[in-house]
């Protein structure tokens, strides 16, 4: 067995040994993790948190069907991807059947980065454009060719490159359309033709618009029905092609659907998708899927692909034994059930509370977002950071997301309750801070809008 050292030892070694920019959850007091099961999150103590950070271990911790079918696999074979093996056909054909018909040729690789990685390689042969629309606050990977796609953080570094245009988030909470809009999927989708129109005018040429089916750095957000399609058509007009990227959101997350982007509606298909972090539960697994056309553009270029470890015998059981778990236990039904039970428990405590500004979510992907006032909607980042560590001691995990850091988002394992979606509401509602804030929001600085 491996040694277990004191949390103090741990944190020690972490600081003299891990490089400081690879932050932990609550940096200043970090919890201690050494068990997981289901949704529950256990200490070096014994106590139990509940997790609602954790979209990566999508059918919950240490499912056991997932872990004997890695178990059973390692003991078999585990062997480079260009050995011929079954389960690589196998899984991309079970994946094939969530999908539309014209998404059919897979390349598995081993983390959502990758993929979108590949996508921009796929993108570039298939149109011979160079040129990305990305979406603003976007965060897409951390490779050097994502960061310089993803300005959420390339405004942080060294800034946005010259065949890298932004296009506005459509956040009708936030944004320049809003709830009272009466179109704001067209009024979104018209803003990416404004972007096109304007690269045109420098006598340069779009090669993809990529983004997110549901925004998640860019703080929860829902992307109005109808508007992926829109801007699908403005893109292929202009010799593009569409690229969903659904590392976050796959998987039956939203319940209603496999897949975020099929939220559009049944005329909407991307040409390129991206999928990663629930794949594996844990396990280092990801993918891409494109049509027949773009991946023969990519092979007719000569340049063998290959993945050392993507789509190894081992990986593609676990995404074959994830999948069975999804169906057999009814997950997207579950996240249908208790997502729509959490929002109602989170839009009653907004009646009463001056510093929730919205609240919206779909199947288990929710955003609460906090404001010091709502006629301003103002975000209340240090509100939000405060109500974060008042969880944290009531044991339930949960962080922010958003260009102000004043989303509180919930993304749990898809095995979760309506008994914890309860616990969330009732420590929320009872949490001393929040009903501080609720009665002076003032005690928060307002945070200036950029």
């Amino acid at each position: 067995a491996l040694k277990m050292f004191r949390k103090e030892e741990t944190l020690a070694m972490r600081n003299k040994l891990i490089g400081k920019s690879c932050r932990l959850f609550y940096s200043d007091d970090p919890v201690k993790i050494v068990k997981a099961k289901g949704q529950y999150l256990y200490d070096e103590n014994g106590q139990q948190y509940l997790d609602c950070i954790s979209n990566v271990q999508h059918v919950g911790h240490c499912h056991p069907s997932v872990t004997q079918a890695a178990t059973a696999q390692m003991e078999l074979l585990n062997a480079n991807a260009r050995f011929l093996h079954d389960n690589i056909v196998q899984y991309a054909n079970r994946l094939a059947a969530t999908l539309p018909d014209k998404l059919s040729v897979f390349y598995f690789v081993n983390s959502g980065s990758e993929a979108n990685d590949l996508a921009l390689r796929l993108a570039h042969e298939y149109t011979k454009h160079e040129d990305i629309i990305v979406l603003d606050h976007a965060y897409h990977g951390h490779l050097t060719s994502l960061i310089d796609i993803s300005p959420y953080k390339f405004r942080k570094l060294t800034g946005q490159k010259e065949w890298v245009h932004v296009a506005p988030l459509p956040d009708t909470y936030r944004g320049v359309y809003r709830e009272d809009h009466p179109d704001p999927a067209q009024a979104y989708a018209d803003t990416v033709k404004d972007v096109i129109d304007k690269v045109q005018l420098k006598g340069r040429k779009v090669g993809a618009f990529f983004a997110e089916s549901l925004p998640s750095v860019g703080g929860q957000i829902l992307l109005p029905k109808g508007y992926s399609t829109k801007v699908a058509e403005y893109v292929h007009s202009a010799g593009g092609v569409f690229v969903a990227d659904e590392v976050q959101t796959g998987f039956g997350r939203v319940g209603s659907h496999f897949w975020a982007f099929q939220l559009q509606g049944e005329d909407f298909c991307p040409d390129i998708v991206t999928m990663g972090k629930p794949m594996g539960n844990g396990h280092p697994l990801a993918c891409l899927v494109t049509t027949v056309e773009i991946a023969g553009a990519f092979t007719a270029n000569g340049v063998e692909y290959f993945n050392t470890f993507g789509g190894n015998p081992v990986s593609c059981a676990i995404g074959l034994a994830v999948l069975d778990v999804i169906e057999k236990e009814d997950l997207r039904g579950n996240a249908s059930r208790v997502g729509a039970y959490l929002v109602d428990l989170l839009k009653q405590l907004q009646t009463n509370h001056p510093i929730i500004g919205d609240v919206r979510g779909v199947g288990l992907f929710v955003g609460l977002e906090l404001v010091t006032d709502k006629e301003q909607r103002t975000p209340a980042t240090d509100g939000a950071a405060q109500v974060v560590r008042r969880l944290k001691d009531k044991r339930i995990c949960v962080s922010t997301d958003g260009p102000w850091e004043n989303v509180i988002k919930f993304k749990p394992p898809m095995c979760f309750r309506m008994e914890d979606a309860k616990q969330v509401e009732k420590q929320l509602c009872c949490t001393p801070a929040h009903h501080r804030i609720s009665h002076r929001t003032v005690m928060y600085p307002a945070t200036t809008a950029h």
